[in-house]
């Protein structure tokens, strides 16, 4: 059995609130906890849970952050639960799991798993075998036969890649939204490189986004499930959750619970779906195999993932839980160039936490900065424009 007395955990990318989530669930456990980030300016190194460590970004020099692992581990006393919060960290750990195996426990199959989980195409292929629903996608080969399937779809259309870790550092977006001939050539081109989908965008509100968050042990029995839903987000056809609530759907858990199995997935995940508003059915939108951005507010219904993990994987596995706190409400109450969202109580807030304030004063000071450049005109802040997005 590993050496559970090493009371540690490493927890990789705390730039943003699902790294931030992390620190703060394992550090109020009493762990001692690393956190890696390749910028000094990451606002999870500011937690007092956090204990810094700088390494090189993976997708620009990945032996140079395998290397800043291995330097770690052996200062570590025993094997480590390691959690990874984006693909691009968590594609780099499954290569090089059996370089670090010896020093970390991972919440997560091996690379062999992970990497066809990982291509969006696999994943919409999969549910379909499944029976489970999806958008209407095409994958073609060239801009004359994208623009033949955005024809076939209707516009608009989303220009999705298969592959998305380098797409969403180069462009800060999941996908485009495209909708005239013109926006899906220029999305098209700018996407090429990263296998591109030609997808349908799945008319209905914001709140028809379902989510199921879970931890599944090796041997396969749910410990950790959570349901929820998107409020808002931060682009009204995609982007990143700004409000979020607590709500159980059997459908959704079951849907999901059914493709992970598929997969034959271990581990932290999430899974998305759209209630499709034309026939009312459930349609998978992706799977992210790892840690996402509002997981603090499964946290605050009783199902805290990364514990839950951590005590599996050193041993003392906790009785399965599922979700209580129905209603419950999440939310980024402060995001630079975006109004705020402070909900009512009770709610989640995923900066300021009166036990670790020191996070909330610093994203605070980044927001009002912004505002001040943002008055004085178009800045380096903003969002690049571009007419491949609506």
């Amino acid at each position: 059995m590993p050496d559970s007395t090493s009371k540690s955990a490493v927890v990789v990318d705390v730039s943003w609130v699902n790294g931030l989530a992390t620190l703060r669930s394992l550090g109020r456990r009493g762990l001692r906890v690393f956190a890696i980030d390749h910028r000094p300016s990451a606002l999870g190194l500011r937690s007092r849970y956090a204990q810094p460590v700088l390494a090189p970004e993976p997708v620009a020099d990945e032996e140079g952050f395998i290397q800043a692992l291995r330097d770690l581990g052996k200062e570590l006393r025993g094997p480590t639960p390691l959690f990874p919060t984006h693909d691009e960290h968590l594609n780099a750990i499954a290569r090089h799991a059996g370089d670090l195996e010896d020093h970390y426990l991972f919440p997560f199959p091996d690379w062999k798993v992970l990497e066809g989980l990982q291509s969006k195409r696999l994943q919409l292929e999969k549910a379909e075998q499944e029976g489970i629903a999806v958008p209407r996608t095409v994958h073609p080969a060239s801009g004359a036969e994208a623009r033949a399937a955005a024809k076939k779809l209707g516009f608009p259309v989303l220009v999705k890649p298969s592959d998305n870790v380098v797409f969403k550092q180069l462009y800060k977006r999941q996908a485009f939204l495209c909708e005239t001939p013109a926006e899906l050539d220029e999305a098209y081109g700018l996407a090429e490189p990263f296998h591109p989908m030609v997808q349908e965008l799945i008319p209905g509100e914001i709140d028809a986004l379902w989510t199921l968050g879970s931890y599944i042990g090796a041997d396969g029995v749910p410990l950790g499930l959570f349901s929820g839903r998107k409020l808002k987000q931060t682009r009204g056809w995609t982007g990143h959750c700004r409000v979020g609530e607590a709500a159980w759907n059997e459908e959704v858990v079951a849907a999901g619970l059914r493709l992970l199995r598929a997969f034959d997935f271990h581990g932290i995940s999430q899974v998305e779906f759209k209630r499709d508003a034309r026939d009312g059915q459930l349609k998978l939108m992706e799977i992210n195999p790892r840690l996402w951005q509002w997981h603090g507010l499964a946290a605050a219904c009783g199902v805290d993932l990364p514990w839950i993990a951590y005590r599996d994987l050193t041993g003392e596995r906790l009785p399965p839980a599922r979700m209580v706190g129905e209603g419950k409400h999440w939310a980024i109450s402060f995001v630079a160039g975006s109004p705020p969202g402070v909900q009512l109580p009770p709610y989640v807030d995923a900066v300021f936490v009166r036990d670790d304030m020191r996070p909330a004063v610093v994203q605070l000071a980044r927001v009002a900065k912004n505002a001040v450049r943002r008055g004085k005109g178009p800045g380096p802040g903003r969002e690049r424009p571009a007419s491949a997005n609506a």
